[in-house]
């Protein structure tokens, strides 16, 4: 009888880890423009636990930014004075780009190259991917 090395279990345990990681840091893509800042803490907190919500000051502009424990995504919700989100921005490992293309794909409608529409509320998002040399932007904010 042939006994499994303990090297296979542990590549399983990697393996199932990161596939579970994946699954989390994949599933934001959920356009919270209008939220208020404890609407998005609220939703933030229910939704992706494996986001931790940083603490950081600014005296230009208020935002709530969030980010995981690998270092692979940020997300950072910019608020109006009134404490209103008016803008989105996801900032992930470039790595992640065609797994995040396709998540934008499958939630919304494309709009040219690297770019996307979301409608509701009777509001239009325009939603636009950029690279840069280490990571990819997100940004979501209401169309003008």
């Amino acid at each position: 009888m042939l006994l499994k090395s303990p090297s296979i279990h542990i590549l399983r345990i990697i393996t199932l880890s990161a596939v579970l990681m994946l699954i989390c840091v994949f599933t934001h893509g959920q356009n919270l423009i209008g939220y208020t800042g404890n609407d998005i803490l609220k939703y933030m907190d229910k939704n992706h636990k494996e986001m931790n919500l940083n603490n950081v000051v600014n005296n230009k502009f208020s935002y709530l930014k969030y980010s995981d424990s690998a270092g692979s995504e940020t997300i950072l919700f910019f608020l109006n004075p009134d404490s209103l989100c008016r803008s989105e921005r996801i900032v992930c490992d470039r790595s992640l780009k065609i797994l995040k293309m396709n998540e934008l794909d499958s939630k919304y409608l494309k709009n040219g190259d690297n770019k996307w529409i979301d409608k509701h509320a009777g509001k239009i998002y325009k939603i636009e991917l950029t690279e840069g040399e280490w990571s990819c932007i997100i940004s979501i904010e209401s169309e003008k």
